[in-house]
């Protein structure tokens, strides 16, 4: 007859033995699959173009009478809908991170950004509505007719000030935060699980006019430096996780591409443009990418 010792371990044995056939850890050694954010990309990408692509054409659009110079624009409200939707999509993609953040670094970001599309809101609204009064943006402040005859010429200075805010400081203290938050957001987007290296079908449809938006945001923005010191960073940071067995993760997947996208559109916007003199001699340099409402004013509303 077999002791107490035996019979514990005959029954001993067989649970631990169902535990392990059931225990989740030898399942799934890796971290939980994220899975695609559809609805906030959806969102991101429906509100930059209507948001920010969209502000300078509804001005243009919309009857003068409706938005008197001397009052906002539609654009301005776009842009002020812009200024709070964008960082409030920002905090909510940060929040679905599955890589914890540092926090101080994305509220300092969160809190540039604001203000410099804040000045950007105020320096582009001044530049656009000067488009009524004849104002070319293919050319430079001072080289504009409608600045040759302004008396006294200090006024000249004044204007050139507003382009520094709009052009300059206001892209600086909106993209740099923009960028790196982006970033931030795509260290975190890597997995184990091979089951989530893959882009669902939402996803494939959504590059199309995310990439094309980032394209209207270098070029327009002229940030293309910053844009490629980004997507380097995204690379390389790429390089270094597969040497720990990991990959890209859907959403992670869904950026990269956007961003390459874009940058096949720039070299194409680019090779398009080469050999346009009249923008050549604004954009001078060796990086050469001419704004989209530069080539507007120069060869579209030439003709209306």
């Amino acid at each position: 007859m077999p002791g107490p010792l035996a019979l514990a371990r005959r029954r001993i044995v067989p649970a631990l033995t169902q535990c392990r056939r059931c225990s989740p850890l030898k399942v799934n050694k890796s971290a939980p699959v994220t899975p695609f954010h559809r609805d906030l990309w959806l969102f991101f990408t429906v509100q930059n173009w209507i948001l920010d692509f969209g502000r300078p054409i509804a001005m243009i659009v919309l009857p003068l009478d409706w938005f008197p110079l001397n009052k906002p624009s539609a654009g301005d409200y776009l842009h002020l809908a812009y200024n709070i939707i964008t960082p409030f999509l920002l905090l909510k993609l940060i929040e679905r991170s599955p890589q914890t953040l540092p926090r101080s670094v994305i509220y300092l970001c969160i809190i540039t950004f604001v203000m410099g599309a804040s000045i950007h809101l105020v320096g582009d609204s001044v530049n656009h509505r000067l488009i009524f009064s004849g104002y070319q943006h293919h050319l430079s402040v001072r080289e504009n007719p409608i600045m040759r005859n302004l008396q006294p010429k200090t006024l000249i200075d004044s204007f050139e000030l507003l382009y520094y805010y709009d052009e300059y400081l206001g892209h600086c203290m909106w993209y740099i935060p923009f960028f790196l938050i982006l970033f931030l957001y795509f260290t975190g987007c890597f997995t184990r699980a091979l089951e989530a290296s893959r882009m669902p079908l939402s996803a494939w449809l959504l590059i199309g006019p995310s990439s094309l938006y980032y394209w209207y945001l270098v070029t327009e923005g002229q940030i293309f430096i910053l844009f490629i010191f980004t997507f380097f960073a995204m690379l390389a940071t790429i390089l270094q996780q597969r040497r720990k067995g990991l990959a890209l993760d859907s959403n992670g997947l869904f950026l990269i591409y956007s961003f390459g996208v874009a940058l096949v559109l720039i070299a194409l916007w680019i090779s398009w443009l080469w050999n346009d003199a009249v923008l050549r001699k604004k954009y001078p340099g060796v990086i050469y990418i001419p704004e989209p409402w530069a080539f507007y004013t120069l060869h579209i509303n030439a003709l209306h």
